[in-house]
């Protein structure tokens, strides 16, 4: 992998699926003392509302809602 000339690299599409990543997702950057670079998912502070839908964000074809109902769908985001 490359850091292009503006300093960007693609995540694989693997990593990014068990890191839980979808566009525009916030991540954060550490620099350890040994020089690795560690990348996390952001902490939101967000409203509830706005962390509900980033759970099903990109997901509107997930088996798991094939067949759900409109009101099944909507206790799952509201948890």
């Amino acid at each position: 992998m490359r850091l292009t000339s503006k300093g960007q690299v693609t995540i694989p599409r693997a990593v990014r699926d068990k890191a839980g990543l979808q566009p525009h997702s916030e991540v954060e950057f550490e620099v350890c003392a040994n020089g690795d670079v560690l990348m996390r998912r952001a902490a939101h502070s967000g409203s509830p509302l706005r962390s509900a839908f980033e759970r099903v964000r990109g997901s509107a074809n997930a088996a798991q809602f094939k067949g759900m109902g409109t009101d099944e769908f909507m206790k799952f985001i509201r948890g």
